[in-house]
């Protein structure tokens, strides 16, 4: 074990839990070389005299705190319930529920993947992922097998029928501005596009969806809207990409809408949570990013990188198509693809480069270069 990998005089588990502190380093030492967590997170068997931000207060179902965990949130604290067939964290303002089985060392196993630098709600889902002796059995013991992570509770229904289906390799996939960008990359023989208008008045808004589906129809390609759903149904698009605050404000009956006009649904994700939870609409790929850093959005999470990228593509494969999106250009492009990701999403490589069809042809290129395999 590498000293990167030691807890030695780290402030892990309170109280100091000397059985604990040696199965979350065994089981670290196999989930590979990650960044430090950046918050320095503390598992607290008991509720510390004085919490603070980054502890995690573990309450079992026997015990009744619920008058102290205002409390502990105010300072900044967290919550895990561990009860019978789930668990439940609290955490600035939110609530991730879980049902599923727990591993004897799953707190050893949620100390290990926050020490890999993972957000507690998506380190919980790992932890929930984690059966006994898996780092017993293998190198990587990164769990991987979907019916092994849990299910989230209080998600709303869904369509009776999933989102219509999209190739499971999508290719290049241009995020563009404009219907006029749009019609330029899909001459320049990109089979993948999607608008992104964020501000624009209704009418240039509608007029611009059209044209741009229009121009998918003369290409034979797909054309992805983002957003604005409404339109992109009334225009006949391919399909709308949605972000993860879109799944909280759409009502059932709207998500019946979009999958009953035929649309393809992308959704974004950032980590394993919102993975699980944008899976339980059945939709017609997943985004995850940003892959690197980017400055065409803000970000809520820092980039992911690629040693997260390649483990995403290897839960997700042959469940749902997977595209990568943030910061990718010419230079990243092969590193993404070595993931065995199986589409990556374009913004700046394109629509600010001198040359838009060297970009595209050179972006192409790498495609092709890629093993068959991958």
């Amino acid at each position: 074990m590498t000293s990167t990998l030691a807890f030695a005089e780290r402030d892990i588990f309170w109280p100091p839990a000397d059985e604990l502190m040696q199965a979350a380093e065994r089981i670290r030492a196999r989930l590979g070389d990650w960044p430090r967590a950046p918050v320095p997170w503390r598992i607290c068997l008991t509720a510390p005299d004085a919490p603070r931000a980054g502890d995690l207060i573990v309450v079992a179902d026997d015990n009744d705190h619920p008058a102290s965990f205002a409390g502990w949130l105010a300072h900044g604290a967290g919550v895990v319930e561990a009860k019978a067939g789930g668990v439940s964290l609290m955490l600035a303002g939110q609530r991730y529920a879980f049902e599923g089985t727990l591993a004897e060392d799953w707190l050893a196993a949620l100390a290990a993947f926050l020490d890999c630098g993972f957000e507690a709600p998506d380190a919980l889902v790992l932890a929930m992922a984690w059966r006994d002796g898996d780092d017993a059995r293998s190198d990587d013991a990164w769990p991987v097998d979907l019916a092994r992570f849990p299910r989230l509770v209080g998600l709303p229904p869904v369509p009776a029928e999933p989102f219509a289906s999209c190739p499971a390799r999508l290719g290049l996939y241009a995020v563009v501005p404009s219907a006029a960008w749009v019609e330029r990359v899909l001459t320049l023989g990109v089979q993948t596009v999607q608008l992104r208008m964020k501000d624009a008045p209704p009418a240039q808004l509608a007029e611009e969806i059209a044209r741009s589906v229009e121009a998918g129809r003369r290409h034979g390609a797909r054309v992805f809207i983002n957003d604005h759903w409404r339109e992109a149904i009334a225009a006949g698009a391919y399909g709308v990409h949605l972000g993860q605050e879109d799944l909280e404000t759409l009502a059932p009956a709207e998500l019946t809408a979009i999958a009953a006009s035929g649309l393809r649904l992308g959704l974004s994700t950032h980590g394993y949570y919102e993975m699980l939870r944008a899976l339980h609409f059945r939709p017609s790929y997943l985004a995850f990013g940003a892959v690197f850093a980017t400055t065409t959005k803000t970000l809520a999470t820092a980039p992911q990188g690629l040693a997260r990228l390649a483990r995403y593509v290897r839960l997700v494969e042959g469940v749902v198509p997977l595209v990568a999106i943030g910061g990718i250009d010419l230079t990243t492009l092969p590193g993404v693809l070595a993931t065995g990701v199986g589409s990556a999403a374009v913004v700046r490589a394109v629509t600010e480069a001198q040359d838009p069809q060297a970009a595209v042809t050179a972006l192409h290129a790498a495609f092709e270069r890629r093993p068959s395999s991958g």
